[in-house]
């Protein structure tokens, strides 16, 4: 792969406005737990998910997401969060219902000895939902990074999304009480048949420092231009962009954003080209990498941009997957024998349609779909 495209792409004059088709998103979040009963589920729900907040875009409380045995999910969280639906879209098969409920003895907290989790509510069939985890386990705990397969079930995705759970970890069975209780009949978690730092597990996970990046959310209409702060730097917003020069066109190398001392980079080699500047007839291609921190590993791909007329198409797909960064033989073990960790985001493909032919007036069209 060349270090930069060729200077043939692009038209005669180096005027034109520097547009990104990409974006990044950060969605605040301050605690994750996810709890499978999938070998026993309830008639509706096979898991339940509670999140924690406290930042100015959701407020402070808690939500848990029901994952239903139908594939969608219901989102059921304390009245003083605010919620956009959309974001639970690409779940599963979409989210079927989101409903504001007074939760009891609502708590999740990760301390010295593990997990301490509880909520209950009615769920929107009028079904006491009751569950506790309390895990008193004074052995110390070893955790790794890992990106969340989260994207691995959606049917319909607005975008693709990138679950980094930092300090990620399981509940260990010894010195755990669990009660899981649907409708007044109590649900057994799934277990994971192989230990984990010699301890044996319950395959219910949390991270106490989640990172949620929405890479590209689908977009239809204007589209402005990027704020140049200097020849070498752009922004949108609190997205930054790292800028290369190729014989005079400005192209984008990287974006980045930054959320509680973590970054999340996208790099593009060759750089993204100028789009606006494009001769009509132009081809070019490259790939792009997802990184953040270390521990979490990456994801990468290929992109592959078009001009006829006024119109710029830019493709994006993930085609070499997520490659971990872990020396657990454990994990190692389990990221082979179970290929959705990495293989996931193979399956995503996006594709951009900018209207440039009023190049002060940018639209553009995007979406993603699954190639499965």
């Amino acid at each position: 792969m060349t270090d930069k495209h060729p200077p043939e792409i692009y038209g005669t004059a180096v005027t034109a406005p520097l547009y990104s088709p990409c974006r990044l998103h950060i969605d605040p979040m301050e605690r994750l737990l996810l709890i499978n009963f999938e070998n026993d589920p309830d008639e509706i729900y096979k898991g339940f998910e509670p999140q924690v907040f406290a930042d100015a875009v959701h407020g402070q409380g808690m939500l848990v997401i029901g994952w239903r045995v139908d594939g969608r999910v219901d989102v059921y969280h304390q009245p003083g969060l605010t919620l956009d639906p959309k974001t639970y879209d690409i779940a599963g098969d979409g989210l079927a219902e989101m409903v504001a409920r007074p939760f009891t003895d609502a708590h999740f907290m990760v301390n010295k000895t593990g997990v301490d989790a509880a909520f209950a509510f009615l769920d929107v069939a009028g079904r006491p939902v009751e569950v506790t985890i309390r895990e008193q386990n004074r052995r110390k705990r070893k955790p790794f990074g890992l990106l969340a397969p989260m994207g691995s079930a959606a049917t319909a995705p607005s975008a693709l999304p990138l679950v980094y759970l930092h300090d990620f970890y399981f509940v260990r069975r010894a010195g755990t009480a669990v009660a899981i209780m649907v409708a007044g009949q109590m649900r057994r978690p799934d277990v994971l048949p192989l230990p984990l730092d010699g301890a044996r597990i319950y395959f219910t996970r949390y991270s106490p420092e989640p990172l949620i990046a929405t890479l590209n959310p689908a977009h239809n209409g204007r589209l402005l231009p990027l704020e140049r702060i200097s020849a070498s730097k752009a922004q949108a917003g609190d997205l930054l962009f790292d800028l290369s020069d190729n014989h005079g066109w400005t192209e984008i190398a990287r974006m980045r954003r930054v959320y509680k001392g973590r970054e999340v980079i996208v790099a593009f080699m060759p750089s993204l080209p100028n789009l606006a500047g494009l001769s009509d007839g132009a081809q070019t291609g490259g790939g792009f990498t997802i990184t953040a921190d270390p521990t979490v590993g990456t994801v990468s791909g290929t992109y592959q941009v078009a001009r006829q007329g006024g119109r710029v198409q830019l493709t994006m797909t993930p085609g070499n997957g997520w490659q971990p960064n872990e020396n657990k033989w454990m994990l190692r073990f389990l990221y082979r024998v179970a290929p959705i960790f990495r293989e996931w985001p193979k399956t995503y493909r996006r594709t951009a349609v900018l209207d440039l032919t009023d190049p002060q007036q940018a639209t553009m069209q995007s979406a993603w779909q699954r190639m499965i």
